[in-house]
């Protein structure tokens, strides 16, 4: 089965290249589907996948501008984790991921600051169900920056270690702001 594209170009769902448990990064490495790379780039998807989760119940323009944005920002991420040599990077403007990324998290997680009562306990994950779904998408941000670190500095840029620690405290913020904007009181530990 074909699928037509925006970019007028097919792309195969299915290309059996990946039948004995290797897959292909862009530039042409076969690595095992249990590599830590690998791993690192699945992790990616799930965390992507989990903010899809988070925008189905979203409602509010400006919570679904941010996370759609961070969509975008994580697949660059993945693009860049499966490009070994960088070459990517150089040449496609989307996958950029730099310093400017990680201050408009910073701006996001200023902003919602701002916004939301302080808090003097640690909180229970939960909440509406899109706060819930952020804290779970928060949960994996985590997973995905230690297996990210686990790849070490020489493979992952420091722009892509940091943009991904500093993800994980915006997706606590924005689950708290959903929660706090619905009127749905956070449950202290």
């Amino acid at each position: 089965m074909r699928q037509r594209w925006h970019y007028n170009c097919e792309v195969s769902i299915y290309t059996r290249t990946g039948d004995d448990g290797e897959t292909g990064l862009f530039d042409g490495t076969r690595l095992s589907k249990s590599d830590p790379r690998i791993e690192a780039c699945g992790e990616v998807d799930e965390l992507d996948a989990v903010l899809g989760l988070v925008l189905a119940h979203l409602t509010e323009p400006d919570l679904i501008e941010i996370i759609t944005h961070v969509q975008r920002d994580l697949f660059a991420i993945g693009a860049r984790l499966a490009d070994p040599q960088r070459r990517i990077a150089e040449r496609i403007t989307k996958v950029d991921l730099d310093v400017r990324a990680v201050e408009r998290l910073e701006s996001w997680i200023d902003r919602f600051d701002e916004e939301l009562p302080e808090m003097r306990q640690f909180i229970l994950p939960g909440g509406t169900p899109a706060g819930a779904s952020l804290h779970l998408a928060r949960s994996v941000c985590r997973r995905v920056e230690r297996r990210i670190v686990a790849l070490g500095s020489d493979v992952v840029e420091r722009a892509v270690r940091v943009y991904v620690n500093r993800l994980s405290d915006l997706l606590f913020m924005v689950a708290r702001a959903v929660n706090t904007r619905a009127k749905m009181p956070e449950t202290e530990w």
